[in-house]
């Protein structure tokens, strides 16, 4: 008497009419504000022949990432808070939950990267060209991009491989793991344990090596004869591991964990500090408080209006 479930419902943010429209405007906004804010990064970094160097090669990848992040479930959100439609197929859902892991494990490893980076310039800056050439570094983009592909390839599979039966309400405004392994008729223990051995063990791996990096970082900032360096430099890493530990302890809270402890109040927000106000600070934390990257936008701009 099982019947196969071919489309879910996605549980908007808030169901009373009075709500719906000011979130519309809020979260349009705030999207509206992360993609301008990342196109702007893009656009710096691209045209400009001083930023081209391995630190704003990656900012680039960040910003690609922070762009793609809330465009593959913010749209759907607002959809269903303006017109009502909270449906989407099964297809439409595999495929957002294949494409947000895809770009969130990509990030995870983007980020240890950066801080990598970091490390050598901040600790090895004599040594820094002959170690991060711009081979290494389209090397190691090109390493998150294919980890966080495969990691998102296994975690989706595992998922969409289940059974799925009678209800189809996710509790969430996106298609997720924990939300949608609840609606399997199946039992998910054993497809439970590979997710979070595979997410724990790539997840922390990552994190240690952006930890070991901002740390050693740290240390040699406190070296520092100039008393205006080590501030400038604090409050710079102090920014940057702000928004390191934000989205790294929001992701492995989120998918590192088994699913009974899910809880949808607490989780949607979860989700909405890593999956758009993280991509609506990184640009401001990384970039947009840097002189080169303000530099660059004046001289495209400048540009622009003499062309």
């Amino acid at each position: 008497n099982l019947s196969t479930v071919s489309e879910f419902v996605l549980v908007g943010l808030s169901d009373v009419p009075a709500v719906r429209f000011p979130l519309f405007v809020l979260f349009l906004i705030i999207y509206l504000a992360t993609v301008a804010g990342n196109v702007t990064i893009l656009v710096a970094t691209g045209t400009d022949t001083r930023l081209h160097n391995p630190m704003y090669f990656f900012l680039g990848n960040l910003s690609l990432l922070d762009i793609l992040c809330p465009t593959i479930t913010v749209p759907k959100m607002l959809e269903a808070l303006l017109l009502e439609n909270k449906v989407i197929s099964f297809t439409g859902c595999m495929l957002q939950m294949f494409f947000l892991i895809d770009v969130v494990g990509t990030e995870i490893f983007l980020l240890a990267v950066m801080a990598y980076d970091r490390y050598v310039a901040i600790c090895h800056p004599l040594q820094y060209t002959n170690i991060v050439s711009m081979k290494l570094c389209a090397h190691l983009a090109i390493g998150t991009w294919v980890i966080g592909f495969f990691n998102s390839l296994l975690h989706t599979s595992l998922v969409f491989t289940l059974l799925f039966c009678d209800s189809n309400e996710v509790d969430q405004y996106y298609c997720d793991i924990p939300p949608v392994l609840a609606l399997s008729c199946l039992p998910t223990y054993s497809r439970e344990l590979v997710i979070l051995i595979v997410a724990g063990v790539l997840g922390s791996s990552a994190f240690v090596v952006t930890l070991i990096s901002y740390i050693y970082i740290l240390l040699s900032i406190l070296y520092m004869n100039s008393s205006e360096s080590r501030h400038k430099a604090f409050s710079t890493c102090g920014s940057h591991l702000t928004a390191v530990c934000l989205f790294y302890g929001t992701t492995i809270s989120t998918y590192v964990r088994p699913s009974s402890t899910y809880s949808p109040s607490q989780d949607r927000i979860v989700s909405m500090l890593y999956g758009i106000l993280t991509p609506l600070l990184n640009p401001i934390i990384y970039s947009l408080r840097n002189k080169e990257v303000k530099c660059a936008l004046r001289r495209a701009i400048s540009q622009v209006r003499t062309a």
